[in-house]
């Protein structure tokens, strides 16, 4: 894991989100620096998508979100994914690069580049393979490599395991952590429900529930006490082998 440095990419000051009555973020404050790999985590419903909604400027919000990252990647949830669109690898990578699904010259011309991206996280040997066909695990580095095709200086990811076997997931870290550590500025910011893997592969973690319950190194952060506050119990499956 990188080690966070410098000043942030990403500021984050009273960050407030009101839907009618329901307050969905209240007062959020944080900082996204270079070479942190941040753990989002919290309930359901606990404002995680919305705080990175408001971070892609794709929500209304009070507050202030100041942000010096000149390029954003984001990978999306699969799980819900319509396996029967018939596309092939390298052509969502390119349609990372376009902004729209790609042509026959748009193939041509930015083929290259789009296969560099999938070799950047393993995926290269599949670049032509039907959507359909691809595992999860193959799917979910798919979307990794149109984030990282135009060199982010952030990749948000959303819940990027859902809908992976446990070996996929194990890959996906493994790939993550060795982008990460090629390119060391690149900050991670991910919305995950599972706290071993976060407390193993973040070094910073934001525990949420619409206001910021805890935030910090992840081996503070991820404690029985303030697990147990933020969901009410912690699972013996889910034993951090800590004590609050």
């Amino acid at each position: 894991m990188a080690e966070a440095a410098g000043s942030p990419l990403i500021r984050v000051s009273g960050l407030t989100v009101r839907y009618g009555a329901v307050t969905a973020l209240d007062h959020v404050d944080l900082a996204i620096t270079p070479g942190m790999f941040l753990a989002v985590l919290g309930p359901n419903g606990s404002g995680k998508t919305t705080l990175f909604r408001c971070l892609l400027g794709l929500a209304e919000y009070e507050g202030r979100v100041e942000s010096r990252a000149r390029r954003i990647g984001y990978v999306p949830q699969i799980k819900n994914f319509d396996r029967s669109f018939p596309g092939r690898s390298v052509e969502v990578v390119i349609s990372g690069i376009v902004g729209a699904w790609p042509g026959p010259l748009a193939l041509r011309r930015h083929r290259e580049r789009a296969c560099a991206a999938l070799a950047e996280v393993g995926a290269d040997a599949f670049a032509d393979r039907p959507l359909h066909a691809l595992s999860g695990g193959q799917l979910q580095r798919v979307y990794l490599a149109r984030a990282l095709v135009h060199g982010p200086d952030l990749l948000m990811l959303d819940e990027p395991a859902a809908g992976v076997d446990r070996a996929g997931e194990a890959d996906l870290y493994e790939c993550l952590e060795g982008y990460q550590a090629r390119n060391p500025e690149l900050a991670v910011a991910m919305i995950t429900h599972d706290w071993e893997v976060a407390r193993h592969h973040a070094d910073t973690s934001l525990l949420l529930d619409h206001s910021v319950l805890a935030f910090g190194p992840s081996a503070e952060v991820l404690t029985e006490d303030t697990l147990r506050r933020a969901f009410g119990h912690v699972g013996h499956h889910h034993d951090l082998g800590v004590t609050s």
